[in-house]
């Protein structure tokens, strides 16, 4: 990345501005939630009262307001808290980028409440863009996801619901298998038959039926029968 594209986290606190340079990207994901180094994200070794003008924040300034002056400590607090100074090509790659992650979430548990079967992810997209829908860059992706559900079952029918699944696992893949199938989802139902074979019932979001089932053949072979008891 070239200097150019570094830009500025600014936080206005006690009446005074303090600014910090950042990597857009890892500043946006660490402001997210996602476990980044904050050593990753802070470019330079100064917090400022105004980047631009090179004017920096002094220690006493900084113990005063944030109570030390400890550069990534207070990094830390001025992304989580302010905003970032994005240019518009850069809020736009991760404007798609959060609504690929709105899109994937409400695909994971959406269905088709007639016919109960998962509606892809192409259509949801589509439902939000003749929606209409606003994508809001700094909130929380769950936060957001019961507002546009909302929205777009008035061009899409759609429902957000769970899958209660059946799988019997026979005797020659039961053992081997069956730590991995226990981590597809929430076991409702967990018995050794007589004959060795496993019997599972798992409770997963309906949206992930096809994309479980293709995981249960991959772990049995396509041994195991899998069978869909309900969605609701």
């Amino acid at each position: 990345m070239s200097k150019k594209e570094y830009v500025v986290a600014r936080l206005e606190i006690k009446g005074k501005r303090f600014e910090v340079l950042v990597d857009p990207y890892k500043a946006y994901r660490f402001k997210e939630g996602e476990k980044i180094s904050i050593e990753e994200v802070v470019v330079g070794d100064y917090i400022y009262k105004d980047a631009k003008k090179g004017l920096k924040a002094s220690p006493n300034e900084l113990k005063e307001v944030f109570g030390t002056d400890d550069i990534y400590k207070i990094a830390v607090e001025i992304i989580k808290n302010g905003e970032l100074q994005l240019t518009a090509e850069q809020r736009r790659q991760l404007l798609e980028l959060k609504r690929k992650q709105i899109v994937y979430t409400i695909a994971k548990s959406a269905v088709d409440p007639v016919t109960k079967t998962p509606i892809p992810p192409t259509r949801i997209e589509k439902a939000i863009e003749e929606a209409k829908v606003r994508i809001d860059l700094y909130k929380p992706v769950e936060a957001q996801v019961p507002d546009i559900v909302k929205a777009i079952s008035k061009v899409l029918p759609i429902k957000i619901a769970k899958a209660l699944l059946q799988i019997i696992v026979p005797a020659d893949y039961a053992t081997k298998a069956s730590n991995q199938l226990m981590k597809l989802g929430e076991i409702k139902k967990s018995t050794w038959l007589a004959d060795g074979s496993l019997l599972l019932e798992i409770e997963i979001p309906a949206g992930m039926q096809t994309e479980v089932i293709d995981k249960v053949n991959n772990l049995t072979r396509g041994t195991a029968t899998v069978k869909v008891i309900n969605v609701v």
